[in-house]
């Protein structure tokens, strides 16, 4: 929407006045186009777009006298709401962030976001990224009554694919997930220097970063299912290899620039299939990650975390786990198609998906067997840190 663009927060409604005045004011009005739209990304599942608000969009001829402006803005506007999945990492950046990013870009910050089902938890936990989107603060669209007048609107947001950045789809722009990533370290890095310099005086000390010399491994910890049951004898292992083992168990209170100061860090990343794994996104390209795959989850572990992750340029090491290193071995017979032929039980609907495979399934590593992937990462994070001195001794 291209012109004198105005919102009425009253009707839920964004109209577009076509008139050859230059001033607002005066002139009848007549709607010449009515289209409605729930500004959300997720536009293949029917069940969580009803639950989206819905806006009328509006063409009408006249000049809006009717609905002056209270606030002009000389920029445009994206609207978009933060309702259906927000509350899980995964879809509040597959469905939001990122799409905002792609959507964003070609404003070079100056755009106004818009936001329909606002919350103020939402703002916190993005406002780092949000600030590196937008110059400007975002309206709350339901409880802002004042009418904003915008010289554009775009309403909703573009996706590409599962935590993706496509550039052939972003024409003059050429950006790509990697670009994505560097917008994450600009939004991260002042409040990480915050941190420390917070550590520091609570400590009294300067806090000086050393290089380790040996390879940092994170085991991203769950809570609930699908946890490592040996998560402590993985640990040893681990150590035994030769990393240095730091276990993050992010809660949703966790503050992201926390997180990202973890794994940013990091050579290797381990952890089990779930929401918590779009954290990848965190990781420096060049660096190993590990996801273990439980069972009933093999396409899901590719689609949203793997593939994306390679996209990244992570090296993406998907570990399947065997039926016995699952708790579901337990409580089945052997020969149950629950075990031998999850493919099956994934047919009959997402509910079985969840409640068996998602819901209530732990992992007990096979230790041996997991050892050849976490000793190929180790291998191959030695020779990188081993190249990268080479280079700097130059």
């Amino acid at each position: 929407m291209k012109g004198d663009v105005r919102t009425d927060p009253a009707t839920s409604s964004i109209t577009l006045y076509r008139s050859n005045h230059t001033a607002y004011g005066g002139g009848r009005q007549e709607a010449i186009q009515h289209e409605k739209i729930r500004p959300y990304t997720r536009k293949w599942e029917s069940h969580v777009m009803h639950t989206i608000d819905e806006l009328d969009l509006l063409v009408k001829t006249g000049s809006g006298a009717h609905h002056s402006c209270d606030v002009v803005h000389d920029v445009p506007a994206v609207f978009f709401s933060t309702g259906g999945f927000t509350g899980n990492l995964y879809h509040e950046f597959n469905d939001g962030i990122t799409p905002l990013y792609i959507t964003s870009q070609e404003f070079n910050k100056k755009v106004v976001f818009v936001i329909l089902e606002y919350h103020y938890w939402w703002i916190t936990k993005y406002g780092d990224i949000l600030s590196q989107l937008s110059d400007y603060p975002p309206i709350d669209f339901s409880n802002d009554t004042r009418v904003h007048c915008f010289p554009e609107a775009i309403v909703g947001l573009r996706i590409h694919n599962e935590l993706s950045v496509d550039p052939a789809l972003m024409p003059g722009q050429n950006r790509t997930i990697s670009d994505f990533h560097d917008l994450l370290d600009r939004s991260y890095q002042p409040r990480i220097s915050s941190i420390i310099q917070d550590e520091e005086r609570e400590a009294g000390t300067a806090i000086h970063v050393h290089r380790l010399t040996r390879p940092k491994l994170v085991i991203v910890a769950r809570n609930g299912s699908r946890a490592i049951t040996n998560q402590d004898a993985l640990v040893r292992l681990a150590e035994e290899i030769g990393f240095f083992v730091e276990v993050l168990k992010p809660e949703r209170s966790t503050e992201l620039a926390k997180i990202y100061r973890v794994l940013n860090s990091s050579d290797v990343v381990v952890g089990v299939h779930g929401a918590a794994m779009t954290h990848f996104l965190f990781m420096k390209p060049g660096s190993v990650f590990i996801q273990v795959i439980p069972l009933g989850t093999d396409w899901a572990a590719a689609t949203y975390y793997g593939e994306p992750a390679m996209k990244l340029g992570l090296n993406y090491i998907g570990y399947k786990i065997l039926a016995k290193e699952s708790s579901l071995y337990q409580d089945y017979s052997k020969d149950d198609p629950i075990l031998m032929d999850p493919d099956s039980v994934n047919k009959k609907g997402w509910e079985f998906t969840k409640k068996i495979y998602l819901d209530s399934q732990n992992v007990r590593l096979d230790l041996g067997r997991f050892q050849k992937r976490l000793l190929r990462a180790y291998y191959f994070t030695r020779a990188r840190k081993n190249r990268r001195m080479r280079r700097l001794s130059v």
